[in-house]
């Protein structure tokens, strides 16, 4: 079950608490504190649920449970030791479509707690869907170390000035600038100085100094082979920067989650036998978002410059004066080997490695394949799974022995990776027998027979089995 992330404005109205106890107290004193008002209903009180009575802050109903206390509840909290009684206030309120929290029971819950950071008004909430509370508060306190006290004082005067932001800078584009800049000047410094006056002048002279017009600029990033933890730094800085991304088909949904919420996102696929957004369409629309004054993220599969196209896009941004950079990203070559346990040079095995592409006959026939048929050195073919009979034919045409271990790895580095493993004389057999598709890399050469003893990620290699003392976890992190 995945959650519906929502924060709700409780101000005046009405939450009913069912639960007179020390648990009771702790969700009365939340809502409270939200601004609503709370009627708890219990037998009896907490010493601090009942000086909250004699103060007038809350309501209290006196007795058991009873149908008729929902009538004007918009939520309901149940927070009692009486999973009965629970289980007949979740029905009842479903009935009623109001949103209940049954304490310690998820599955009867409609909305869960979360685990909080206040840095009023800026709210962080945490959930583990109520199934791991304890790992949200884990989470909660380590990321109170994280968050400057200083972004609620910040939240607070950007508020009060919001008008005055969005009257001087229009574009949305020019803002967000604006607000990167704010985030790195002196303004935190002076409210952690307790000068809110000096800060307030601070960002008057900042918003003067801002362009309504900015320049826009296109950054070629490198998104790896699929796993987000992959993504650099860098990168991971661009995609929350961004005003547009351009994409490509295979850049996993996991790394676009990373983006900033309110990105344009366009995907522009380029598939074999398939390609709907042609390349000078993509430079027209890197064009056309960066003269507009955006920040363009070009986002690619892999490395830009490891058959990317990386080297045309930049031509044609210098050649019409876009500015430009470029966040390398891990290449197909070295995510999909080290996630299939082989390493690409070996001093026993190979002392070289070879990157090469026969996505298409034309490329294939312009290989040195006297030169890719020597022995100790590894090849790792981009795109090739298509030209497979070729390959192989060509290779041992050369002189490449048909015992010359193979690894296909499909959907490296991502949860459902796939490696098929076996010998060059057996590529196309073994490849059809199971169905390889796109994205997969070919790995030729002697290191390719390590997958099956040092394979570490997901599914046993594929054509061969794991030794049968495979080593401990521990061992494979040493």
């Amino acid at each position: 079950m995945k959650l519906y992330p929502l924060f709700a404005d409780l101000s005046g109205r009405p939450a009913l608490v069912v639960g007179g106890g020390a648990v009771g107290e702790r969700k009365a004193a939340a809502l409270l504190e939200a601004g609503a008002r709370v009627t708890v209903g219990a037998p009896r009180l907490s010493p601090g649920l009942q000086a909250w009575v004699d103060q007038g802050r809350i309501e209290w109903r006196a007795g058991s449970f009873e149908e008729a206390w929902l009538d004007d509840a918009w939520l309901v909290i149940a927070a009692t030791d009486d999973p009965a009684l629970h289980t007949r206030i979740a029905a009842l309120a479903e009935a009623r479509r109001l949103l209940v929290n049954v304490v310690d029971d998820a599955a009867l819950s409609s909305f869960h707690v979360p685990a909080v950071i206040d840095r009023a008004p800026v709210t962080i909430a945490i959930s583990s869907g109520g199934h791991a509370p304890m790992l949200a508060r884990l989470l909660r306190e380590r990321l109170e170390v994280l968050i400057d006290p200083v972004i609620g004082p910040l939240a607070s005067l950007l508020a009060a000035m919001r008008s005055r932001i969005r009257a001087r800078l229009p574009d949305l584009a020019a803002r967000r600038r604006f607000y990167d800049q704010l985030f790195s000047s002196p303004v935190p410094g002076l409210l952690r100085r307790q000068q809110p006056a000096l800060a307030e002048t601070a960002v008057k002279r900042l918003l003067d100094a801002t362009s309504a017009s900015p320049a826009g600029s296109v950054v070629l990033l490198g998104a790896g082979t699929g796993d987000p933890g992959l993504l650099t730094l860098r990168g991971l800085r661009a995609l929350n920067e961004a005003d547009v991304i351009l994409h490509d088909r295979l850049v996993s949904a996991e790394v676009l989650a990373l983006a900033r919420r309110d990105a344009e996102r366009i995907e522009v696929a380029k598939q074999a036998g398939n390609h709907h957004t042609t390349q000078a369409q993509i430079h027209a629309l890197m064009l056309e978002h960066a003269r507009a004054g955006r920040r363009v993220v070009r986002l690619k599969g892999g490395d830009p410059f490891v058959f990317g196209r990386g080297g045309e896009e930049l031509e044609f941004l210098q050649g019409h004066g876009i500015a430009y950079e470029v966040v390398p990203g891990i290449t197909a070559a070295l995510a999909c080997a080290a996630y299939a346990g082989i390493p690409l040079t070996h001093r026993d095995h190979a002392q070289s490695v070879r990157l090469v592409t026969a996505h298409c006959q034309g490329s294939i026939d312009t290989l040195d394949w006297q030169a890719l048929a020597q022995e100790r050195q590894t090849l790792a073919v981009y795109m090739g799974t298509s030209e497979l009979p070729g390959l192989q034919q060509r290779l041992i045409a050369h002189g490449r022995a048909g015992t010359t271990p193979f690894a296909i790895i499909e959907n490296g580095s991502r949860p459902e990776q796939r490696v098929i493993t076996g010998t060059l004389s057996t590529l196309v057999e073994r490849a059809t027998g199971y169905d390889v598709r796109s994205p997969a890399l070919l790995i030729i050469g002697e290191v390719a027979a390590l997958a099956p003893t040092l394979a570490w990620f997901g599914r046993p290699p594929l054509g061969a089995a794991l030794p049968v003392s495979s080593p401990e976890p521990e061992a494979l992190t040493a």
